[in-house]
C-alpha cells in the first residue's frame, strides 16, 4: 500500500513539473496568462476528485479480506491506468492553452494595445529629428512632385472633358443617363499629392434621362428607418417618376385650376409604370432602390465606349487596372511613364455639394448594394482653401501633409498595406488647422507641426476614434455652407468600422507605431547631403545650386 502510494505521489510530482502554467511557453505566455484561472480551476476540480476516489477504494480495499499479493497485483494496474490518465489530463490541458496562445498571436488584448502607445513604443510628439532635416527634405524632394502635379492637372482635366464628352454621344439620350461635368478631388488637385504614380480623383455626377428623378433617404434624416449606428454616413437612393411624389411638383400641392394645365404632367393622368429597361440598368433586383454595383457596371460599358470613339486621336494606352472598382483607369505612355485615374459615377444630393459616391474605400465593411456612402469631398476641398487664407505666406500645413502620406506610402511599401488612408491623415490635419491658430503654421514651425500631426493620429488609434471634419462639427466655419441637416447630425467616427475588426485594427495600430519610429531614418536617407556632412537647407546659395540640383533630380527618382 505504502508503495503504490509512493508511485501516486511521483506520478503527480511529474505532472506539476510538466503543466505548461509553471512553465509557459514564451511565445504563448501572454494568452496563458489571461486563462491561468481557469485552468487552475479546472485542476483542483480534477485533483479533488481523484483524491476522493482514491479514499474511496482504499476503504473498500480495506475493507475485503484479499490476499496479499492479488491485492498488489491489483493495486499495480489500478495505479498504471491512473497515471495514464494523469498524463492525458494533462496533454489535453497542455493543447487547450497553446490553441489560446496562437489566438492570442493574432488578435492582442486591450492591454497589448494600449501598450503599443505606452512607455515602450514610438511618441509622434518626441519624435526626434535633426534641426533643419525636415524642411531640407520638403524643400528638395517635393518641389519637383509638385511642379509637375500642376502639368498633370492640366492634362487629365483635358483628356477627362474629351473623355466625358465622348460618353455623352454614345449614349441614347432617350434612355441612358445624363453625365455632368466632372469635379477634381483628392490630393492632385487639393496640391498636396508627391507620391508617384500620380493618382488623379475625378467625380462624374449622373442624372437620370426625365421623366425619372431621385429620391433620398439619409441615416440622419428625421424620417429615415436606416439604423444611424450601422448606416452612419449612408443612404439610400430611389429612382422615381416625376409627379410620383406630390412635393415634387407644384401641380400636386397647388390648385391651378379648371383651364390651366401643368407642362411637366397632368394631374388627371394615370400613373406610368417604370421603365424596365432603366430599372433593370441601375437598381437592384427586385427594388427601385439604386445598386452601386449596376451603376458601376454601366459606367464601365460605357467609358469602354466612350474610349473606342476617341482611342485614335491619343498616343498612350488606357486600361481598366482593377475590376472590382470599374473606374479606376491607367495611362500608359510610349516613354513608360503611368498616370493612375479614378474616374468614380456620383449622384448629387438635390442642390448641395455633397455626393453619393458609388465606389468608397470602406465599402468592404457594407453588405449591402443599396447603402450609399455620402462623399463631403467638396466641401473639404473648400475648407482647406477657407483655411488657407488666413494662415501665413508659405505655411507649413501642406508640407505636414506631404510628409506624413511619404511616410506612409514608405512604411506600406516595408510592411504591406492596412487600413489607414491618406484621408484619415488628410482628416487629421484639418482638424489641426481648426483647432491651432493661423501664427502657429508658420514656416519655422514646420518640425514641431509634423509632430503635432503624427502625436494626432497615434491619439486617434489609441481612442479608436476619428471624428468626421464634416459632419456633426460646429467647428467649421458658416463659409463653408454645410447644409443644417449635417451640421446638427451626431458626428461621425471614422475609425468605428476598424475597432468592429480587431485583426484589422491591430494591424493599423502596429502601422503607426512602426511609421512613427520609422520616420527619422526615412527622413535622414531621403534628405540629400554635400560632401561635407552638412544638410542642404535649399538652392538659395550659389556655391550649392548645381549639387541641390543634382540631389533633387536623385531624389525625386527615389521618391517613386
Amino acid at each position: 500500500m505504502q508503495g503504490a502510494i509512493a508511485r501516486f505521489c511521483v506520478v503527480v510530482a511529474a505532472a506539476i513539473l510538466n503543466h505548461p502554467l509553471l512553465f509557459p511557453d514564451n511565445s504563448t505566455e501572454p494568452a496563458v496568462l489571461e486563462q491561468e484561472d481557469d485552468l487552475l480551476l479546472r485542476m483542483r476540480e480534477y485533483q479533488e476528485r481523484l483524491e476522493a476516489e482514491q479514499e474511496r477504494l482504499e476503504k473498500e480495499l480495506s475493507a475485503e479480506a484479499l490476499d496479499a499479493g492479488v491485492y498488489g497485483n491489483f493495486t499495480w494496474y489500478f495505479w498504471s491506468t491512473f497515471s495514464l490518465v494523469i498524463f492525458f489530463i494533462i496533454e489535453v490541458c497542455r493543447q487547450e492553452a497553446s490553441h489560446v496562445g496562437c489566438q492570442g498571436s493574432h488578435a492582442p488584448s486591450e492591454e497589448e494595445e494600449e501598450s503599443w502607445f505606452g512607455v515602450g513604443g514610438a511618441s509622434g510628439r518626441g519624435l526626434v529629428l535633426e534641426k533643419g532635416v525636415l524642411r531640407s527634405f520638403c524643400e528638395t524632394c517635393f518641389h519637383g512632385p509638385t511642379h509637375e502635379s500642376r502639368k498633370l492637372r492640366e492634362f487629365v482635366e483635358g483628356f477627362a472633358d474629351d473623355l466625358l464628352e465622348a460618353l455623352r454621344s454614345v449614349g441614347d439620350r432617350e434612355a441612358d443617363m445624363e453625365v455632368e461635368d466632372f469635379v477634381g478631388v483628392g490630393s492632385v488637385f487639393e496640391s498636396w499629392g508627391v507620391c508617384r504614380p500620380f493618382t488623379c480623383d475625378l467625380i462624374v455626377p449622373f442624372a437620370l434621362p426625365e421623366p425619372y428623378g431621385y429620391q433620398f433617404k439619409l441615416w440622419c434624416g428625421p424620417s429615415s428607418d436606416l439604423t444611424p449606428d450601422l448606416w452612419q454616413g449612408c443612404g439610400q437612393i430611389r429612382l422615381a417618376r416625376l409627379g410620383e411624389d406630390s412635393t415634387s411638383c407644384l401641380c400636386g400641392c397647388t390648385d391651378l385650376g379648371e383651364d390651366m394645365l401643368c407642362l411637366v404632367h397632368a394631374r388627371k393622368d394615370p400613373p406610368k409604370e417604370y421603365d424596365p429597361c432603366l430599372e433593370e440598368l441601375l437598381c437592384s433586383k427586385g427594388t427601385t432602390y439604386l445598386a452601386k454595383d449596376q451603376v458601376m457596371k454601366w459606367f464601365q460599358i460605357s467609358v469602354t465606349r466612350a474610349w473606342g470613339r476617341i482611342s485614335h486621336k491619343y498616343e498612350f494606352e488606357l486600361t481598366f487596372r482593377n475590376l472590382d472598382f470599374p473606374g479606376a483607369l491607367k495611362i500608359r505612355f510610349r516613354s513608360g511613364k503611368v498616370v493612375l485615374l479614378n474616374l468614380t459615377p456620383v449622384v448629387q444630393l438635390e442642390d448641395t455639394d455633397a455626393y453619393f459616391i458609388s465606389h468608397f474605400p470602406k465599402d468592404g465593411e457594407s453588405s449591402s448594394d443599396t447603402h450609399w456612402h455620402l462623399s463631403f469631398c467638396v466641401y473639404e476641398r473648400n475648407l482647406l482653401k477657407v483655411l488657407a487664407k488666413s494662415l501665413p505666406e508659405s505655411s507649413c500645413h501642406l508640407q505636414c501633409l506631404q510628409v506624413a502620406s511619404f511616410l506612409h506610402k514608405k512604411q506600406s511599401s516595408l510592411t504591406g498595406r492596412c487600413a489607414l488612408t491618406n484621408y484619415h491623415l488628410k482628416t487629421a490635419l484639418l482638424h489641426l488647422l481648426l483647432a491651432k491658430p493661423p501664427s502657429a503654421w508658420v514656416p519655422q514651425n514646420l518640425d514641431q507641426r509634423f509632430k503635432d500631426l503624427l502625436g494626432f493620429l497615434q491619439k486617434s488609434v489609441q481612442e479608436k476614434r476619428l471624428s468626421h471634419i464634416i459632419i456633426g462639427n460646429s467647428s467649421v466655419p458658416a463659409e463653408i455652407g454645410v447644409p443644417d441637416i449635417f451640421q446638427v447630425a451626431e458626428p461621425v467616427n471614422l475609425f468605428r468600422p476598424l475597432v468592429l475588426q480587431r485583426q484589422l485594427y491591430s494591424g493599423m495600430v502596429q502601422h503607426v507605431q512602426e511609421m512613427v519610429r520609422n520616420a527619422p531614418v526615412l527622413i535622414q536617407e531621403y534628405t540629400p547631403h554635400i560632401p561635407n556632412g552638412d544638410v542642404l537647407h535649399g538652392p538659395n546659395s550659389d556655391d550649392s545650386r548645381s549639387v541641390v540640383h543634382r540631389r533633387r533630380m536623385d531624389c525625386n527618382l527615389r521618391v517613386q
